[in-house]
């Protein structure tokens, strides 16, 4: 008997039986991140894009929004940012999904997941009140 569940232990997965995603660190969250501007997208819609910049700083902007500037940390395993216009934290995990990063915001509902869907090494680009003549 010992011997079937043994044998059964190292069959693969039935189809649709998928792994639960791996948590990123807070170290592979900041060697994935530094450098990049990442365009998220939420059920399929952009929805806003962040830089990541040195330090654990960051640079965040709603679709058609102005710029919020924040830093991150690590916390009981999850990576929390606070911004300027609102100290609270705001903790997430984050994990990579066929090489891009996805993230599931903690203490919301359903819907709550974006996914990384462009990076580039340029700043991000700041609607806001300075902009303009």
């Amino acid at each position: 008997m010992r011997h079937l569940a043994l044998c059964l232990m190292l069959l693969p997965l039935p189809l649709g039986a998928a792994e639960p995603p791996v948590p990123m660190t807070g170290a592979e969250f900041e060697a994935y991140t530094t450098g990049k501007t990442l365009t998220f997208s939420q059920r399929g819609a952009i929805y806003g894009a962040e830089q990541y910049l040195p330090g654990r700083k960051v640079r965040w902007a709603f679709k058609g929004d102005i710029c919020r500037d924040g830093s991150w940390y690590e916390e009981a395993g999850l990576i929390c940012f606070t911004y300027t216009y609102d100290p609270t934290p705001q903790c997430w995990s984050f994990w990579r999904d066929e090489g891009r990063l996805t993230g599931l915001f903690i203490g919301d509902g359903a819907g709550s997941e974006l996914s990384e869907v462009a990076q580039s090494p340029d700043p991000l680009a700041c609607a806001g009140p300075d902009v303009g003549v």
